[in-house]
């Protein structure tokens, strides 16, 4: 397993001494320098970008997500696919709630910049069936070096050449023809903790946000944490996907491997969406992960060994535990959902759908595939 996937979270008081100090000299900067599976009813496509210059993406009233089918890849390169395929009688039952779910996949690192553009048409051409409006759902973690690696050095010259062609790549095969949605940079607030403030790694973030908001039909969010971050703030959350390009792209994400509830991360992104208008960059949307939070609980609330591998839900009556969330749709506002009546219109103003961008079903939310996991989680949730 290569060590990138690695997922791993930072200590609250490192976060808080290392970031939040000198964000509220860039907030206060930054304040200083400014003077919708598918959706029940029809969308609007965002309006192409031109080819000779990028602009700031406008703002639409219906998500680009809906009004389309969502595609679902079915194949080896997704972890949950072959034990689905090889399983017989209540267990395959159990496991098509995860395999036969549209996900978003990961591609990262690992993929090398010769590789990359094969596995992307490879991806698309499996999840879209021949159908080519269907949405394809992807996650971008390629940053060099990520995770444990961030606070200790800035990427070298290769590395940052090496992420541009990557990008460059993925881009040029994703093209103007998919309908595609992107999660870029899981682990987003990690780019706050580059040494001497940094901005390099979100430099980089940002020319990926450039190149995929270029792209006709790709909707791309940038990772902004979650709602429960350690010191989470909306200008925090504002500051690193504005540092990350959002101005480029759709928007942001949210609770990527966390367990927050859905409603926190709406009343959350609401704030941060108008942090970003005070900023000048209206109209922005975002996306919430509810791979994995039908039992919410927050990141430091875990019960288990570790908090990315947390204990899942043994029974359905059982709380502070993983089971897989509201399944993947444009339909944010369905009363199905239980959210209360003042984050049903915030959704409907601000959410453009919950995607399932986690991976709950794997070992320490990386790899391997965990049966027991899997099964737990598909035979508890509330959905």
């Amino acid at each position: 397993m290569n060590t990138l996937q690695r997922r791993r979270h930072i200590h609250v008081p490192s976060l808080i001494a290392g970031v939040i100090v000198p964000l509220a000299l860039v907030a206060g900067t930054a304040v200083q320098a400014r003077t919708t599976p598918t959706s029940p009813s029809p969308t609007r496509s965002e309006a192409p970008l031109t080819k000779t210059r990028f602009r700031q993406m406008a703002a639409t009233a219906r998500t680009p997500l809906g009004g389309r089918h969502w595609g679902v890849y079915k194949g080896s390169a997704e972890q949950a696919w072959d034990p689905y395929v090889q399983a017989t009688g209540a267990r395959k039952r159990l496991l098509g709630k995860i395999a036969l779910r549209p996900k978003a996949k990961w591609f990262g690192a690992w993929i090398t910049p010769a590789e990359i553009s094969q596995k992307v048409r490879d991806y698309i051409a499996n999840s879209t069936a021949g159908h080519p409006d269907a949405l394809v759902q992807m996650t971008v973690f390629r940053m060099v070096p990520w995770e444990a690696e961030v606070d200790d050095r800035l990427p070298t010259r290769a590395e940052q050449a090496s992420y541009k062609t990557w990008i460059d790549h993925f881009a040029a095969t994703v093209g103007d023809d998919t309908h595609a949605a992107i999660i870029l940079q899981p682990d987003g607030p990690l780019a706050l903790k580059a040494p001497q403030n940094s901005r390099l790694p979100s430099q980089m973030i940002a020319y990926a946000a450039r190149k995929f908001g270029a792209l006709d039909h790709t909707s791309t969010y940038i990772d902004a944490g979650a709602s429960d971050w350690p010191a989470s703030h909306p200008e925090v959350a504002a500051t690193i996907v504005q540092r990350a390009g959002v101005k480029y792209v759709r928007g942001f994400a949210l609770n990527a491997t966390h367990y927050t509830s859905t409603g926190d991360n709406i009343e959350y992104g609401t704030q941060v969406v108008a942090e970003l208008a005070r900023r000048g960059l209206p109209g922005k949307h975002f996306v919430v992960d509810t791979a994995e939070n039908g039992r919410p609980f927050e990141f430091s609330q875990y019960r288990g060994t570790h908090p990315n591998n947390a204990k899942v839900c043994e029974t359905r009556a059982e709380r502070r535990c993983v089971t897989l969330g509201i399944p993947p749709t444009a339909n944010v506002a369905n009363v199905a959902w239980g959210l209360s009546s003042a984050n049903r219109a915030r959704a409907r103003a601000h959410v453009d759908g919950y995607l399932w961008f986690g991976r709950p079903w794997l070992y320490m939310q990386t790899n391997p595939f965990d049966m027991h996991r899997a099964l737990a989680m598909a035979r508890t949730t509330p959905y």
